[in-house]
């Protein structure tokens, strides 16, 4: 895989296009072209063995077509051959113009301007693919492990007839593994832009012992309310519910925020609890669709009071907030938790009696007029008693409303932060993630 060939060679591609593209517009249209582009390794595991192996090199061209007022959306992908992307860009600029003359203006239109240029490289050092099996599978010999492996360049880039124009390039994998043990699993996920034979086999040293762990008597836990430590991707994925509109400034003026009382100042989360976009963590581009670039560090909590919410120009322009280079989504991008005091060799004696939960699985809003999320319990997750670990339970659901577990519940967070990167490969690899530390919290609510 030839990742500075690949970024070279789609960077001279989509200019050309850019510039095909600008140099045909007429008087009072404006274009803004975004581009997703990847070349990806996938390896996927079965009981430690290929099961397959592809390698994907894609390139999406979406543009956005704006004159009187009104705004077309048109996606294609490129073949990255010279005359075949060029007629086809060209086509769909006769497209962008077809529709336009038949839509109505749109009030709240964004118009394209030039918000500046960018340029953002992260390079790593991924591991050759006639390296990489045995690096994965060797250290797992003999464990039934199944795993999904994705890695290479993943490439953002934007550019407009203003003169606007943004890159983004990042060299990173993760492996996404499953060890198992009959019907009982271990679930662990190895993230980085630099492949580590050590922190491979500590990662991998982990679930091993985690799975031993699962051999012991399993214990019939009663719905109740428990203490129970989430650990980091168990916590990850709780405060994850924040990007399904709870930090959206859209939704928020929709009535429909989870956090609309957090945000009139009517609940306020646990002191303990500070949580900001970080851009500086390298996994996503700071620049949004529309080549808005956004604080490198944006406060969403601070200290359990709400700082910012996410707020796109068109929403700023809708309900007369202030924008801040958010999504059309309003979603974070890149969510840091900032860690605590809790030490990792202190978590099961701190616990004392209660649930150690891995992972958590199947979460939603049950009601979320009170930020109330459900679940379940999923893969290593166990019943402490005095410090010490007696053995797995059954899955639980359980039902928790965020003002009381990100509250006056929350107990502790842990010293150590761990990333859970975005796996989410529909269409083409996501760039993105939340960096989160584990979390003590005082009677977690299981309902079955």
């Amino acid at each position: 895989m030839s990742t500075p060939i690949f970024s070279q060679a789609v960077a001279a591609h989509f200019d050309q296009l850019c510039s095909l593209l600008f140099e045909n517009l007429l008087s009072g249209e404006d274009l803004s072209a975004n581009l997703a582009a990847e070349d990806t390794l996938f390896l996927r595991l079965n009981n430690n063995r290929v099961r397959q192996n592809t390698d994907v090199s894609q390139c999406v061209l979406s543009l956005r077509y704006q004159a009187g007022g009104r705004t077309i959306d048109q996606a294609l992908t490129l073949s990255n051959q010279r005359a075949q992307d060029h007629a086809a860009v060209l086509a769909a600029l006769a497209r962008c113009r077809s529709e336009a003359a038949v839509l109505p203006p749109d009030p709240f239109q964004v118009p394209i301007h030039n918000h500046g240029s960018s340029r953002e490289e992260f390079v790593g050092q991924l591991l050759a693919p006639q390296a990489l099996l045995q690096a994965i599978v060797g250290p797992a010999a003999g464990c039934d492990m199944v795993g999904f492996y994705a890695g290479g360049t993943v490439i953002r880039a934007n550019r407009n007839s203003r003169g606007q124009s943004h890159w983004f390039a990042s060299d990173n994998f993760f492996f996404d593994y499953s060890l198992y043990d009959g019907p009982k699993a271990v679930k662990g996920v190895y993230s980085a832009a630099i492949w580590s034979p050590a922190d491979w086999a500590a990662n991998l040293a982990r679930s091993k012992e985690a799975l031993t762990l699962l051999q012991r008597p399993v214990q019939n836990i009663r719905p109740g309310a428990y203490r129970t430590y989430l650990a980091p991707a168990a916590f990850s994925d709780l405060v994850g519910m924040m990007g399904w509109g709870a930090l959206s400034g859209a939704a928020w003026k929709q009535g429909r925020s989870p956090f609309k009382k957090l945000a009139e100042k009517e609940q306020r989360l646990s002191s303990l609890l500070s949580i900001d976009e970080n851009f500086g963590m390298g996994l996503a581009p700071r620049f949004n669709e529309l080549g808005e670039v956004a604080p490198e560090r944006l406060p969403l909590i601070s200290e359990g009071a709400l700082a910012n919410l996410l707020v796109s120009s068109r929403s700023a322009k809708e309900y007369g907030l202030a924008a801040n280079g958010a999504s059309g989504a309003e979603s974070p991008r890149a969510l840091d938790v900032a860690p605590g005091t809790l030490a990792a060799p202190d978590v099961l004696a701190t616990l004392g009696t209660g649930l150690y939960l891995s992972n958590l699985h199947y979460l939603n809003w049950s009601d979320p007029v009170s930020a109330r999320v459900t679940g379940m319990t999923r893969y290593a997750c166990f019943w402490v008693e005095g410090g010490e670990i007696v053995g797995p339970i059954n899955n639980l659901r359980w039902d928790e409303s965020l003002y009381d577990a990100l509250g006056p519940k929350l107990l502790a967070l842990g010293q150590r932060a761990e990333i859970s990167p975005e796996t989410g490969t529909y269409s083409h690899r996501n760039p993105g993630g939340t960096r989160a530390p584990g979390a003590l919290i005082e009677g977690f609510n299981f309902t079955l």
